[in-house]
């Protein structure tokens, strides 16, 4: 194939990746509306999480994955791609051709939940992340092995940069100054200038890695790396791997830890990681580096995540078992899971009636 602190999104970023606008202790008491992308239906699936049911669906086209909100919290932008799905054990080869009329970034209205427009992409896109200005998106295309800088004013790609192969995980450093992709196939990070759109370093990471997440003060960064079953921890400073946090399975699923997106909480010491085909949400402590404890039978392929902005909440999104769960992330306790159909990848929260 895909966050500064007191904020809400999903790997893939996988995120992942963590960058709508600050939610604040105030904004909880607005009712809470959690926004999946549905990968098969073509949606964005909007559920009221107080009552724990589906409020609306907003067709936005085809694969609809990475989103995030827009700075002022009034857009929510979704990747949409016409390339098939394909998925472990697929042969490619006999996938139809793909749709490149149906890639782009959507722009979805939050006050009437309509899709406004859709917006040029590059390639499959898959992933994306916002200038720290909120006036650009660093889109990553999945077939090309670029990374497309679409401006949001003109709603066109202003510049193509060439990262690593079948790039996924995208995220804006906290200074703004640079971004990270992922690169699935050639197991490293590729760092760009935003300025001068030029690759700074290419970081080596465990096998596939998916998402990336820095700490706030941007001198950290964790990548969810899905097939060695680690999260590699980098020195942004160095641009080099500076440990791999390996995740042992408690639970027996038949493929094991498999790491995919990433939420940290919002005191900024629990890094929380989906397991994707390993059904489960390790929980890692971010001053030792350590692996706490797994939280074991979220659902079926866990990806997109998110964090209640008071931290005592984690949700995360289920693909193949069409739900999203709610989890007491003190007890671990799998409290509810809301079943949403369409297929949910990525996934972020947003006071209603923002």
């Amino acid at each position: 194939m895909s966050y500064p602190l007191r904020t809400l999104t999903l790997l893939p970023l996988l995120a992942g990746s963590l960058a709508p606008p600050l939610l604040h202790a105030s904004d909880v008491r607005a009712a809470t509306e959690a926004y999946a992308s549905g990968e098969e239906s073509g949606e964005i699936i909007v559920v009221d999480v107080d009552k724990g049911a589906v409020a609306v669906r907003i067709p936005v086209g085809k694969r609809p994955r990475g989103i995030k909100l827009s700075r002022d919290g009034k857009l929510l932008y979704v990747a949409l791609s016409g390339s098939p799905r394909g998925g472990p054990g697929v042969d490619e080869s006999k996938l139809p051709p793909g749709d490149r009329t149906a890639d782009g970034v959507g722009v979805v209205d939050l006050a009437s939940h309509k899709l406004l427009r859709t917006l040029e992409s590059g390639q499959d896109p898959e992933s994306f992340d916002l200038s720290r200005d909120g006036k650009t998106l660093y889109v990553s295309n999945e077939e090309t092995a670029e990374m497309s800088v679409l401006d949001l004013g003109s709603g066109k790609v202003k510049r193509k940069v060439a990262v690593g192969h079948e790039p996924e995980g995208v995220t804006v450093r906290p200074d703004g100054k640079a971004v990270y992709v992922t690169s699935e196939t050639d197991n490293e990070i590729t760092a760009v200038d935003t300025r001068k759109l030029k690759v700074l370093a290419q970081i080596p990471t465990g096998p596939r890695p998916r998402g990336i997440i820095f700490t706030p003060d941007g001198k950290t960064a964790f990548v969810s790396c899905e097939n060695g079953r680690e999260v590699t921890v980098v020195d942004v400073a160095k641009n080099a791997a500076m440990d791999h946090i390996k995740i042992e399975p408690v639970a027996k699923t038949v493929l094991g830890p498999r790491p995919m997106g990433l939420a940290l909480a919002p005191d900024g010491k629990t890094l929380y990681v989906t397991m994707g085909r390993g059904e489960a949400v390790a929980v890692i402590d971010v001053a030792t580096r350590k692996v706490t404890r797994l939280i074991d039978g979220v659902g079926a392929r866990p990806w997109g995540i998110a964090v209640s902005p008071d931290g005592k909440k984690l949700f995360t999104a289920n693909g193949p078992s069409n739900d999203i769960s709610i989890v007491d992330a003190a007890t671990g306790v799998v409290e509810k899971r809301i079943k949403v159909g369409g297929l949910p990848w990525g996934l972020l929260l947003a006071p209603a009636g923002r």
